[in-house]
């Protein structure tokens, strides 16, 4: 496929190659299809990722990582998102969503201590903001910790949090101060492992090998120093990351179309109807140059975003705009391939397990209807 690099340097199309080439190694077709039928976590991909290097990708030299760019990591995710959904999602929720709290909120005590391990594979993080009642309204959150001492104390419920289940430490928003709206947030680090922390797996439709999970807070008790930053100073550092994130996952997702676009066009050419490939009607091969031309679009807002934020422009419009239309390109991509593909894609198989994924882009990290909201207010509506 005569896919674009949108002037990648050399170095970022070797990482691109060599991730690629990684994957195939460790995590072949069939281990692909296994692990979603297990719902299995990809351990030895995850291990096999971290020996490379790969989770110091984004963090500072200065703690063992190597400082990339927007852009190195928009090349990096979408060839992970081409490969596997799942793993992709192991490697951010640990090196991107964990790791970024240490690098711009703990102390520089905490981040000696938690950074090298987590580059080293030993460590594994997750996010627990979401609610039963609080999704995008992240102000509504009512899981409360309450200073006792030397300690805080939380209780509460979080929910669709990714890889908690595997995880040894979890980001944990709750609030200190109930009455004071976005003010009264707070966010801590908190060992998976503690007493009156409990974890139960969720069944979701795709991305099973990286799970959602319910965790629940029965009296759990921290010490006062895993506070990340000021008591009621969440909301900022909240607000921090989605710019990146907003970014990745339209990688992602632009990632997935490709494969999509690959594994039907493989197809399509190789059935035969009526003595002919499809192919050779148009109402299938239309149907093709219009997966090219979504999954193009889907690569082009995600790499001009990139380079926005790279030069060091205001870029919420762009990686908004990426988000939305990546990961809704990608769902119509999916939905395009299944009805090329037929029965041959309905049935248990990677078409079905590609479909599956795809529906998560459209409404996790910031449903597509909340960003749009988002773009008005920035257009001035």
């Amino acid at each position: 496929m005569p896919y674009k690099t949108f002037g990648f340097t050399e170095e970022q199309i070797l990482m691109r190659d060599s991730i690629l080439g990684l994957l195939g190694r460790v995590l072949p077709d069939e281990m692909k299809l296994e692990l979603d039928k297990t719902s299995t976590f990809p351990e030895a991909a995850f291990k096999a990722i971290a020996a490379d290097g790969w989770l110091g990708l984004p963090i500072e030299a200065e703690y063992g990582g190597a400082e990339a760019s927007n852009m190195d990591m928009a090349v990096f995710i979408e060839a992970m998102g081409y490969y596997h959904y799942g793993v992709r999602s192991a490697y951010m929720t640990t090196a991107i969503y964990g790791a970024s709290h240490l690098r711009f909120h703990a102390s520089e005590a905490q981040r000696k201590l938690m950074l090298p391990p987590l580059i080293a594979g030993e460590l594994k993080m997750c996010i627990a903001y979401s609610e039963p009642d609080s999704g995008s309204d992240m102000a509504g959150i009512r899981t409360r910790a309450v200073r006792q001492g030397d300690n805080y104390v939380i209780n509460g419920q979080k929910i669709y949090i990714t890889n908690a289940h595997v995880s040894d430490w979890m980001v944990v928003a709750a609030k200190t101060d109930p009455d004071a709206g976005r003010r009264g947030l707070s966010l801590f680090l908190v060992d998976s492992k503690s007493s009156g922390l409990t974890i139960r797996n969720m069944d979701p439709l795709g991305s099973r090998t990286s799970l959602p999970n319910e965790v629940f807070f029965d009296d759990v008790t921290i010490p006062a120093e895993n506070l990340l930053g000021a008591e009621g100073g969440a909301w900022p550092m909240l607000m921090r990351g989605l710019n990146q994130e907003r970014l990745l996952l339209a990688a992602t997702s632009a990632g997935h179309c490709m494969r999509i676009l690959e594994l039907v066009k493989e197809f399509a050419i190789n059935r035969k109807a009526f003595g002919k490939p499809i192919t050779a009607y148009q109402a299938v091969s239309h149907k093709l140059a219009d997966m090219y031309m979504l999954t193009e679009g889907a690569r082009q807002a995600t790499f001009h975003a990139a380079q926005m934020l790279d030069a060091g422009e205001d870029a919420v419009l762009e990686t908004t705009t990426a988000k939305i239309v990546a990961t809704e390109n990608n769902y119509k991509v999916a939905d395009m391939g299944m009805q090329i593909m037929g029965g041959a894609g309905y049935m248990a198989g990677e078409m079905q397990r590609l479909f599956r994924e795809a529906r998560l882009g459209p409404i996790g990290g910031g449903t597509s209807e909340i960003l749009r909201n988002v773009i008005g207010q920035r257009i001035g509506l």
